[in-house]
């Protein structure tokens, strides 16, 4: 990657690291995600257990997911455990590390187009991104999902904002979140299947004027299921709850009952 950290990770980070050296006792690695830092890995912390010989382990240039147990500023020394790093961290710090790889990529495309070299487009673009949303990856979600207002407050190059705009929103389509809600419909009146029926009608009506994405299914009497589906957890709750009262209203207007029950 061309984009390297300053410093030293603070201690719990999860780190990716390069195997660059292997001693009877230690292994020393290169940060990948650090400007010309390395890391120690002791023998103890490779694996549970007794170990004879650390290439049953490991290998030069081997990348591994380690957790940082100590940092020393002054030395400039970070040590390293291999072992203490759980099963999910190692799979989300791997796929986050391959997805910065990937939307670095994109940056350099992206200069292309402008004639413009992966350095130079981030003294443009680039470490303003990763400064204010953490990572290029989650940058280009944002602007993916919410276009020119996800960045407007970074005032970048208007030439390279609308070029980072057009190929960033046709490449990326931006992860989809889905809250949903249980709504329990009761009426006791001669109508009431109908009634019920006019009702969740009513708010599917309301989702498609707004254009809203929603699925109403049926579990069992009383009983249904409410789902949105968006590009934004927030907009998606606030969404929930427009329809969901869309429906109750209605089928309150017919002397019907609804209750909205959300998992806790």
């Amino acid at each position: 990657m061309f984009y390297k950290k300053k410093g030293l990770p603070e201690e719990r980070d999860v780190v990716i690291c390069t195997v660059k050296k292997i001693l009877y006792h230690s292994i020393f690695v290169t940060l990948d995600e650090y400007d010309n830092q390395e890391g120690m890995i002791h023998i103890s912390e490779i694996a549970p257990g007794r170990i004879r010989n650390i290439r049953d382990y490991v290998k030069e240039g081997k990348k591994l997911v380690c957790i940082v147990l100590n940092r020393n500023q002054e030395k400039k020394q970070v040590d390293l455990s291999l072992r203490r790093v759980p099963q999910n961290l190692k799979l989300k710090k791997n796929e986050e590390f391959k997805q910065e790889i990937k939307s670095e990529k994109l940056l350099e495309y992206i200069g292309k187009q402008l004639k413009t070299d992966l350095a130079g487009m981030y003294k443009k673009v680039g470490f303003k991104l990763v400064d204010h949303f953490g990572l290029l990856g989650i940058a280009f979600n944002e602007i993916a999902a919410n276009g020119l207002e996800a960045i407007a407050e970074l005032k970048l190059p208007e030439k390279e904002s609308k070029i980072l705009l057009e190929i960033v929103q046709s490449k990326i389509k931006p992860p989809e979140v889905i809250v949903s809600c249980k709504l329990v419909l009761q009426t006791s009146a001669e109508e009431g299947v109908e009634d019920i029926k006019k009702s969740l009608i009513a708010g599917e009506k309301f989702a498609k004027k707004n254009e809203y994405k929603i699925k109403l299914v049926y579990i069992s009497a009383p009983n249904y299921r409410l789902e949105v589906y968006s590009h934004d957890y927030k907009v998606a709750e606030e969404i929930l709850d427009k329809i969901a009262q869309v429906i109750v209203k209605e089928l309150e207007k017919k002397k019907g009952h609804a209750e909205i029950l959300r998992k806790k």
